[in-house]
């Protein structure tokens, strides 16, 4: 076992903190460019029946969801 898990994080989790670090420890002309990098985009799709399950479009206004 890792000690990451044992920690009580996950691999996603820990793997964040790790390049959080890294990029705080650069040189300030390096940091920069480094910053742009820890801008992510995260998707998660449901499956049913192994099949993308499509989203419901929300409409703008909407308080019913």
């Amino acid at each position: 076992m890792t000690f990451w898990r044992d920690a009580g994080l996950t691999y996603i989790h820990y793997s964040n903190i790790a390049a959080h670090v890294v990029r705080q420890a650069l040189r300030a002309e390096l940091r920069a460019s480094a910053a742009k990098r820890d801008i992510s985009h995260v998707q998660f799709t449901p499956w049913e029946n192994g099949r993308p399950v499509p989203r419901k479009k929300k409409v703008r206004g909407d308080s019913s969801s």
